[in-house]
């Protein structure tokens, strides 16, 4: 759907309104950089016609996954495209004017470059430029994006948005939503501006709508909203999960006892586990046990109802929150270059059109380049100014809590609140469109003072309403600030970063490079709790237990150029003492970030290639058998093996192990190279079942409905091993090995902590595997293969048939390093 005849006559029109506008943009401004490199999976282009650039920079991302760390600055400069500021010299591959003041230029990747005269001419260009490659999936989230704002009890804002079907919103909904410009006003001559430019941005939009003669719905400043929403709920928070935490505390003291229970919950819950790497040193205090449970409550095992939209099919009360990854960040001490480097983006899955954008900003205070969500891409969120560059990861902080209202008056819709009995208020969100052949279903919920009515259980046999509350809903347009101020450079340095991200109140791992440092700040609007609530249980909400305020700045994981010389951060624990939510269940002693700490720890001083050898080796290593096999294999050592068979499967993960851990397809046969891949894939389930089954019993496959029990490599979202049973596994077995670390679980697992028995049951796992592959492949072990085809990278929804190798990396992925910085 090009738009160039239309293209054609707003430029006529603009040179005749604005003599000059040509000009624009032919002073490139100062880049400071010494090298600035990124990539886009699949490629800028969105259309429903494909282009050169919608999978150009997929072939670029997918030949750097098999080269591990085989990686040299002409590797960079081969698989990577510049991120210069401005077009750097290269030729525009096409020129449009969308209005006087505005003029975008194409570069070979269909990167547009956009120079505004002002910056909501600049913020114009960003909505034309975004509608131009992104409508498609601007439209699919528009009514999600609203529901995920509201925060719709059982209503998954990425299902909806890919089921085809349609939310229109009702006014109370659009009303609300539009509250948020009003909260925005208030923050004084900075969120007025940015109020002008989102306007301006949603003008851009439409503009591009009308010319391209697009049949429509023009877009408004609640769009917006929805979009800042979707992001808000869907990446920026934590938390959440308590009714289904505390049900499961529930089953479990059923089934052990009270005591018994209890301890084995807390072993599972990794609240503060000291072995978890963190991201930066120090010790931040939140979120710890408290010092009584007096405003908590146990549900009655197994007697949650759903309500209201949450009890339609295919509705879903997990939250969905997705993991965004990672960052390696190398301070001057450490950088071979003596300058402080950066390897860092998020991880956001695999869409076509792409769930995000590259944009190059310039005019009216604008100088930036990076990645922003359609929909919210009037300034750069992720990315590059002048002398300075930034990214993030989510750090799924608890901003989130479930409550139990107490019923009163014999109604399901009255609860008790400060000594009175108050009607519940009645929501009605919208309409949610069945499409042909299906009903449309109204979209009401009841509210309490606390969010969300989600549905009903018991607590000692009385009834109990459920409710969620958010500490950033209604609020997340107040994040556009920060990206205004990154975008406009009016960041100087990296005290100027953490004081911006300060007010910052999704929860992010908020990165930052220039010439002299590299930091890291947590963000989040952080709810202090009393300390008679312990925040992974259900609060009570009679109304003593509320929040006291909010964490100040200071109680925020932070740190600028720490003395290990490094930052490393892959979705890991933040700080020490900072409690995970009670929606992460593991924080313990594996995490990825494993990965990429002995990768960059195997050299003392990095160069970017270097760096991004660690980052890509990393991508492709399997954190089971790098981080777990090995003491798997010591307690199969404590044992025998039942036959030749199962020790030479045991044999060929040994192999593997030795030789890296990668889980590539070098050949292009489409199978994993090393067959040791096949073996710890068939038995991985089987062998975390023996290790916690003999004390949860039928509960595993409960646990394993709040924790996987794997998080694999996966077709769509290319990130794996975020959560998963690593730690509980390596936690059991080096205890019953003599090598409890320094915070034991409360309960022995395996065998029911006798090391032999232990070793049988593993040993039995591997048999029956071992017996199963080699009824499938042959009886020789070393031609025991697992697919690499079935996990190939596929492009969500599938209208772009295009795949790439398995990798576990960031979507969009920055190289930068900066030799000088502004006076």
């Amino acid at each position: 759907m090009s738009a160039r005849p239309a293209a054609v006559l707003v430029a006529l029109a603009a040179a005749v309104l604005a003599a000059g506008t040509a000009a624009l943009g032919a002073t490139a401004p100062r880049d400071h950089a010494a090298e600035a490199w990124n990539i886009l999976a699949p490629g800028q282009a969105g259309g429903v016609a494909f282009t050169e650039n919608s999978t150009d920079q997929a072939a670029l991302y997918d030949a750097l996954t098999p080269l591990q760390d085989r990686i040299s600055a002409a590797t960079v400069r081969q698989l990577f495209k510049r991120e210069t500021l401005g077009l750097g010299g290269e030729r525009a591959v096409r020129v449009e004017r969308p209005r006087g003041g505005v003029v975008v230029r194409r570069d070979r990747f269909g990167v547009p470059h956009v120079d505004g005269r002002r910056d909501v001419d600049v913020a114009f260009g960003a909505g034309w430029v975004t509608a131009e490659d992104r409508q498609l999936i601007m439209e699919l989230l528009r009514g999600p994006g609203r529901a995920a704002a509201l925060d719709v009890p059982g209503l998954d804002a990425f299902s909806l948005a890919l089921s085809g079907k349609t939310f229109v919103p009702s006014p109370a909904a659009e009303e609300r939503l539009a509250a948020q410009f009003r909260l925005l006003e208030r923050q004084g001559a900075k969120g007025r501006r940015v109020v002008r430019l989102i306007d301006a941005y949603v003008a851009g939009i439409n503009a591009y709508y009308r010319s391209a003669k697009l049949p429509i719905q023009p877009w408004t400043r609640t769009d917006v909203v929805g979009i800042a929403g979707l992001i808000g709920a869907v990446f920026g928070a934590g938390g959440g999960d308590e009714l289904r935490r505390t049900n499961f505390l529930a089953l479990l003291q059923d089934r052990l006892g009270a005591e018994r229970g209890r301890r084995a919950w807390e072993d599972l819950r990794l609240r503060d586990d000291p072995e978890a790497r963190v991201a930066v040193p120090g010790v931040y205090a939140y979120g710890r046990r408290p010092t009584s449970e007096l405003g908590n409550v146990v549900v009655d095992a197994d007697s949650f109802t759903p309500a209201g939209p949450a009890s339609q099919p295919g509705s879903s009360l997990t939250p969905s929150r997705l993991g965004m990854s990672n960052a390696l960040l190398v301070g001057k001490g450490r950088s071979a270059t003596g300058r402080p480097l950066m390897v860092a983006g998020p991880q956001v899955g695999y869409y076509y059109p792409g769930i995000m954008l590259e944009l190059d900003l310039h005019g009216g205070g604008f100088d930036a380049r990076g990645a922003a969500f359609p929909g919210i891409s009037f300034a750069v969120l992720i990315g590059r100014g002048l002398d300075y560059a930034w990214s993030a990861t989510s750090a799924g902080s608890d901003l989130v809590d479930q409550y139990a209202e107490t019923l009163c008056d014999g109604s399901d819709v009255k609860y008790l609140y400060k000594g009175e009995c108050r009607a519940m208020t009645r929501f009605d969100a919208g309409v949610l469109k069945g499409g042909p052949g299906a009903p449309d279903v109204l979209v009401e919920y009841d509210e309490t003072v606390h969010g969300p009515v989600i549905g009903y259980a018991r607590v000692g046999g009385a009834k109990v309403a459920i409710t969620s509350r958010r500490s950033t809903r209604d609020r997340e347009l107040l994040a556009a600030p920060l990206f205004v101020d990154l975008s406009t450079n009016a960041i100087r340095s990296a005290g100027d970063f953490k004081r911006a991200a300060a007010r910052f109140e999704l929860t992010f791992n908020w990165h930052y490079v220039d010439s002299r440092s590299i930091a890291e700040f947590t963000t989040g609007r952080l709810p202090i709790r009393p300390s008679t609530v312990d925040a992974g249980l259900l609060t009570k909400g009679t109304g003593q237990y509320e929040w006291q305020g909010f964490a100040s700045a200071g109680a925020h994981p932070q740190v600028v150029n720490p003395r290990a010389g490094v930052i490393l951060n892959w979705n890991n624990k933040p700080a020490r003492g900072y409690a995970a939510s009670d929606s992460e269940w593991s924080y313990g002693s594996v995490q990825r970030v494993d990965l990429l700490w002995s990768n960059v720890q195997a050299r003392r001083k990095h160069t970017l290639a270097s760096l991004t050898a660690a980052m890509n080796r990393a991508a492709t290593t399997d954190l089971r058998v790098a981080r777990v096999w090995p003491v798997i294999r010591e307690v199969l050592a404590a044992g025998k093996p039942p036959n030749d068979r199962a020790a030479a499967a045991v044999r060929v993960v040994d192999e593997w192990l030795a030789a890296g851990g990668s889980r590539l397809d070098g050949n292009a046969d489409g199978d994993i190279d090393a067959p040791g891949a096949a073996v710890l894939d068939a038995a991985w389930d089987g062998l975390t079942e023996a290790v916690l089954a003999p004390v949860l019993g039928p509960l595993t496959d409960e646990l394993a409905r709040l924790v996987p029990r794997d998080d694999a490599a996966q077709t769509s979202n290319g990130s794996a091993y975020l959560s998963g049973w690593y730690s509980y596994v390596d936690k059991d077995l080096r205890a019953l090995l003599g090598r409890p670390g320094p915070a034991p679980f409360g309960t022995r697992y395996c065998g029911a902590g006798a090391l032999v028995r232990c070793a049988e049951s593993l040993w039995a796992v591997i048999d029956a595997v071992a017996t199963a592959l080699g009824a499938a492949h042959g009886s020789d072990p070393s031609l025991w293969r697992a697919s690499a085809t079935a996990e190939r990278i596929r492009l969500v929804p599938g209208i772009n048939p295009t795949t790439m190798r398995w990798t576990n990396r960031p979507t969009f992925q920055q190289l930068i390093s900066f030799a000088t910085r502004r006076p």
